[in-house]
């Protein structure tokens, strides 16, 4: 059986003009916080909160998220870029090398987390209509929606790829395996997009096609899972009285994505430099483990002295 092979080789954005490129990475992110916009103002709606406070909480929500993820990245798996290329942290272009509009790429799950629980706690502090465990219980119902976008965009970027298998759900990332400049001297086509359609679609380039090796669809994986959580997690919300029980949702949101990020490592190749890699876990595992652990707690043990109303 081999219907669920498949090539993977798109086209990765829209050209605006010269280096400058719209890619649908972007966009996914983009959906992710548009959906997470309406899901909360739901939300506020059906619980009777003002929503003259979404849209600050919009706000720090995509600052936390979008600052977390990418200091996360630097932190967690490409440290060097602090002394190689320090202003490309913050900004959206690549400096080493010659000036290139790249996008913010490089952007880790847990430091987003971290970025967006910090986020909450600032954000509660200013806006004190409820506690800060209320609004985490809720923000984690649009984090996990978001997520499904986000590992789409992984997806159509040929990034965070899975290791090589000889499975029925291998997909070849042409994208990945040829740089561009790569492609462009092993086809001569000089347009870049061209060069890598060929590999694919003419024949003479078979050679190169071959050598591209069939890896697990990891960014699939997680994102079909991560649909799970978002059904799980407004089940308990809509269905049930948990989402009066502080912690319990945001417990349970970090147990569930944390897992499945533990478990769905093992398909992927290592994120850059791997810091930490003990007992055959790699960097990701184990920067899971610690919110499982807290997801647990908040769960089973915390206890709230006050009743959310």
């Amino acid at each position: 059986m081999h219907a669920l092979k498949f090539d993977w080789n798109p086209i990765t954005g829209i050209d605006i003009v010269g280096n400058f490129k719209i890619h649908f990475y972007s966009l996914m992110w983009v959906f992710a916080f548009i959906i997470g916009w309406y899901i909360m103002k739901r939300i506020f709606t059906k619980e009777k909160v003002s929503l003259d406070y979404l849209d600050p909480l919009f706000i720090y929500t995509v600052i936390a998220t979008m600052l977390g993820a990418r200091l996360g990245h630097v932190l967690f798996y490409q440290s060097e870029l602090i002394s190689e290329d320090f202003f490309s942290i913050f900004l959206p272009f690549k400096f080493k090398g010659g000036f290139e509009f790249t996008g913010f790429q490089g952007l880790a799950s847990h430091g987003a987390a971290i970025g967006i629980i910090i986020g909450m706690y600032l954000y509660r502090r200013k806006y004190k209509y409820k506690s800060v465990l209320w609004i985490l219980d809720r923000v984690v119902i649009t984090v996990a929606s978001g997520a499904v976008f986000i590992r789409i965009g992984n997806f159509i970027n040929s990034e965070i790829i899975g290791k090589i298998t000889d499975s029925n759900l291998g997909v070849r990332f042409i994208q990945d395996q040829y740089y561009k400049r790569e492609i462009v001297q092993l086809t001569g086509i000089k347009d870049v997009q061209k060069a890598y359609h060929a590999v694919t679609d003419n024949p003479q380039f078979q050679n190169l096609l071959d050598a591209v090796p069939y890896r697990h669809p990891s960014q699939l994986y997680e994102s079909f899972c991560y649909i799970f959580v978002f059904l799980i997690l407004w089940y308990f919300y809509s269905k049930t009285t948990k989402k009066d029980q502080p912690g319990f949702l945001f417990g349970l949101f970090l147990i569930l994505l944390w897992t499945i990020r533990f478990f769905i490592e093992f398909t992927k190749e290592p994120q850059g430099e791997e810091y930490i890699n003990w007992f055959e876990l790699n960097t990701g595992q184990w920067l899971s483990i610690p919110f499982v652990l807290i997801g647990l707690y908040f769960m089973f043990v915390f206890k709230s002295k006050n009743v959310v109303r």
